[in-house]
């Protein structure tokens, strides 16, 4: 955690949650077309869509576990912490292709720190899908080890705390972000376009 947290931190230098079992549909079209537009025919484009295919295919692993989870009943006593946890990658994609979204229309970023803004979000969706692997070995016992019932439930609270630190890293990751453009445009005097670039009162990042 420390490690990706530094990762985030070099990034942003260019420039209590309660989770709901639900799966979030993230469509990432738009995001697609607004890099194309914003960044035409440059390296930087094509690295920021590559980073988004990654994390979408992440996304879909994903849902397709949390589909099949919920088909199965009574697969273990703690099996809605399990679906938080997936769904968590969801809540992940999310913010990172609305947040990115908007700041890909932001003239207040650079296309290199565009770059490294998303490389950050993809890191983070990496790790994310590497909890819902381990999680799924120890759902299924396929790591090979044979766990107590209080060993599999430790287990499960474990990684579910984990991904709890990264939806919430995910969130904090995008209001520093954010917070970049509103210092530039506050010494710009254009405060007014980013605070509505980035929503109403209720929906703002920060």
């Amino acid at each position: 955690m420390k490690r990706i947290f530094m990762c985030l931190i070099v990034a942003l230098s260019m420039f209590s949650f309660q989770a709901k079992a639900q799966w979030v549909v993230t469509d990432p079209t738009n995001l697609v077309q607004n890099i194309t537009s914003a960044i035409q025919g440059t390296s930087t484009a094509g690295n920021m869509i590559k980073n988004l295919q990654k994390s979408i295919k992440i996304y879909n692993q994903g849902k397709e576990y949390y589909d099949a989870l919920k088909s199965v009943h009574n697969l273990i006593k703690d099996a809605r912490k399990v679906q938080k946890t997936i769904s968590m990658v969801s809540e992940i994609t999310d913010i990172y292709v609305n947040g990115f979204n908007k700041m890909v229309g932001d003239p207040n970023f650079t296309p290199n720190e565009l770059a490294a803004i998303s490389t950050g979000y993809a890191k983070l969706l990496e790790e994310g899908g590497a909890l819902v692997t381990d999680l799924k070995n120890v759902v299924t016992g396929s790591n090979g080890l044979s766990l107590s019932d209080k060993e599999r439930m430790d287990a499960i609270d474990d990684i579910y705390t984990k991904m709890l630190d990264y939806r919430n890293l995910t969130k904090y990751y995008t209001q520093k972000s954010i917070s970049v453009s509103y210092i530039r445009a506050k010494e710009k005097g254009d405060t007014d376009r980013v605070l509505s670039l980035y929503g109403s009162p209720a929906e703002r990042y920060w």
